[in-house]
């Protein structure tokens, strides 16, 4: 059974959601055999996820089934959903009841129903296991195509980096639909640990009974931001082990706060690093070098293997190097899908992955992402990193920022008005760009997903 779950005690607490309900390993067991019985094919199904028990029952009965799951958020726009559907016509939707009005609904459990659309079955690549929206997108066609054993690596490459076992109460808050959210479920479940999963906000009272209970967190960059302006790192949390960043880099001065915490409080901070191509994980930084290598990735994660490979195209394994970082392990994805035909593609990628991330190798063999090949400008001569400017406002004016623009101009989105005439002046100080090449434009706010990337700027 998927991520051996008929091999876990079946007593034993697999999940708790927000409305206090359980659901032990046996129950998830007899569930996928009850599931299995409604769709007698293998079937192309989207999950219209939260973080409960209910979308957590339909993602583990249908990989334990062959039948292959979208999983996008319950809450994704009406008509980026619809494009969604037209160009994939699943035959099944897994679903929140409540947003099931007037559709054909053939069984129900747990808040959730499935619902036969009509659509013809689809041809499908007899390994192809799950699809994933990619990293940073919301209602993008483009999807990324997991293998079972993609799943079933990184899954295993996790609970050997954290060492997780059955004891462990993890804090499961990052949306499903998000690869490292459904990162932490699947290494968790592999594990015969206990999820707690929350659909709420980290402003929510409810959210803070819970992790205290936690043994562990996993957050985004966005996620920390919020977490010390509410004083996280002065809170009692006995329970709490680990504390885990993914998802995007955090400033110098967020990393070292949570690694003193950490430090201080007895506790591990650990960064990863991953993609939506590699099932979330590549790469993480032991917690006894957080404070000593600061904003590191680390190395690779048991399984995986990382290299650079230079400007003039020669690959290194170890010693000092800079370049674009490239991964090889069990846990790369099969490729991508723009369309439904695609799904009957088989592996593209062969376990290597080039990230198109820009890495920075030291002498210790950890790496440092210092940019990403395309997020690069080239004006007057002069190669301007999109990421490393916005690391230097951050750090400067504590503001959020976005950078972007063209090989005549950079743009810097920011939403302090005061910052409109210091701006230009500050980055050709740290760049050398003539400050007329660099335009700031003032917005309300600048929009992020669930992951805390930026959309739509």
């Amino acid at each position: 059974m998927f991520l051996d779950l008929d091999k876990k005690p079946k007593d034993k607490v697999a999940a708790i959601d927000d409305s206090e309900r359980s659901i032990t390993y046996g129950e998830i067991c007899d569930f996928a055999a009850v599931f299995a019985k409604q769709l007698p094919q293998r079937s192309l199904i989207f999950i219209l996820s939260e973080n409960c028990i209910g979308s957590l029952l339909g993602y583990t009965a249908a990989l334990s089934n062959c039948i292959v799951p979208l999983i996008i958020s319950a809450a994704t726009e009406e008509s980026l959903y619809n494009h969604l559907y037209e160009l994939y016509q699943p035959e099944y939707l897994w679903m929140p009841q409540a947003k099931a009005e007037g559709k054909e609904i053939v069984f129900s459990a747990w808040d959730y129903c499935l619902v036969k659309t009509g659509n013809q079955p689809t041809p499908m690549y007899d390994e192809l296991s799950l699809l994933l929206p990619t990293s940073g997108s919301t209602g993008s066609p483009k999807l990324v195509r997991h293998s079972y054993r993609n799943i079933e690596a990184n899954a295993d490459n996790v609970r050997q980096m954290f060492k997780l076992d059955g004891t462990e109460k993890a804090m499961a808050i990052l949306p499903m639909h998000y690869t490292m959210g459904l990162s932490v479920i699947a290494s968790h479940l592999l594990a015969g640990a206990t999820l707690l999963l929350s659909n709420r906000s980290l402003l929510d009272k409810g959210f803070w009974a819970t992790l205290k209970e936690a043994t562990s967190f996993t957050g985004v960059p966005y996620s920390y931001e919020i977490l010390t302006k509410m004083r996280f790192t002065r809170m009692d949390l006995p329970n709490l082990k680990v504390i885990n960043q993914g998802g995007g880099k955090l400033t110098e001065a967020m990393w070292n706060t949570l690694a003193q915490y950490a430090k201080d409080k007895g506790k591990q901070f650990i960064a990863t690093y991953g993609q939506s191509e590699c099932t979330a994980r590549m790469a993480y930084l032991p917690a006894e070098l957080a404070l000593e290598k600061t904003c590191s990735i680390g190395i690779a994660e048991p399984g995986g293997q990382l290299s650079i490979v230079d400007e003039n195209g020669n690959e290194t394994f170890e010693g000092e190097a800079q370049g674009e970082m490239v991964y090889r392990g069990e846990n790369v994805t099969l490729g991508y899908a723009t369309c439904r035909e695609d799904l009957l593609k088989g592996d593209e990628n062969h376990g290597v992955m080039k990230t198109g991330d820009l890495a920075r190798r030291d002498a210790d063999g950890c790496y440092f992402i210092i940019g990403r090949l395309k997020r690069f400008l080239k004006i007057y001569g002069l190669r301007i990193g999109l990421d490393e400017v916005e690391r230097m406002i951050k750090e400067e004016y504590k503001t959020d920022c976005y950078c972007k623009g063209n090989d005549e101009k950079l743009i810097v989105l920011v939403t302090d008005p005061k910052l409109q005439d210091v701006l230009p002046k500050y980055i050709e100080e740290k760049t050398h760009l003539f400050h007329q090449k660099v335009e700031v434009q003032v917005v309300k706010e600048i929009l992020r997903n669930e992951s805390g990337k930026v959309i739509n700027q």
